[in-house]
């Protein structure tokens, strides 16, 4: 199996996110050549801001790390029903630069959250923001870590063996993916 390159984006900031920890795990598992993790530490989108200055350099390199990249996946966690501003602040972001990087482009969603639910309304939300985009997104299995407080060792390893099991399944879907061309 040859060795791809993967981004891995992660909706939160937070120092200790479990986000971040999940697409790190998801990264494990996928075992790529590289592996790169996008900056979403952007201004919030603004037409004046785009006008005066350009695209933020940051920006441009998200979405030249997207367009380079064989696979994205992205982990976000549930703000108020949805995906977090940071995340949709990114998506809105790169959709002014030139071209679209998503198009075709292999993608796997996740979400960890403190509530048991585990994100599905926040990969619903995340769903439709990238329509415009045109990616591939993974159907599944569906990765939602409930309660994720409780589901990482001191290495950031999931604990929970369906977790693993779907982030592990996942992940070998994502790998087809790519082979679909």
């Amino acid at each position: 199996m040859p060795h791809h390159r993967l981004l891995g984006i992660s909706g939160s900031l937070r120092q200790g996110s479990y986000n971040t920890k999940l697409m790190r795990e998801a990264a494990r598992h996928f075992d790529p050549a590289v592996f790169e993790v996008g900056n979403l530490r952007f201004p919030l989108f603004d037409e004046d801001l785009e006008e005066a200055e350009g695209i933020p350099p940051a920006v441009q390199t998200l979405a030249d790390q997207i367009a380079a990249a064989d696979a994205v996946v992205i982990s976000g966690p549930e703000y108020n029903k949805s995906v977090t501003g940071v995340l949709k602040n990114a998506l809105d972001w790169v959709s002014r630069t030139d071209g679209n990087p998503w198009k075709a482009k292999p993608v796997a969603i996740m979400a960890a959250t403190g509530g048991r639910a585990g994100g599905e309304r926040t990969q619903f939300a995340l769903r439709l923001c990238m329509v415009p985009f045109q990616p591939r997104i993974l159907q599944g299995p569906e990765v939602l870590v409930g309660r994720a407080k409780d589901q990482f060792d001191a290495e950031g390893r999931l604990v929970n063996e369906i977790n693993a099991k779907a982030l592990a399944g996942l992940m070998d879907a994502l790998k087809a993916e790519i082979a679909r061309g």
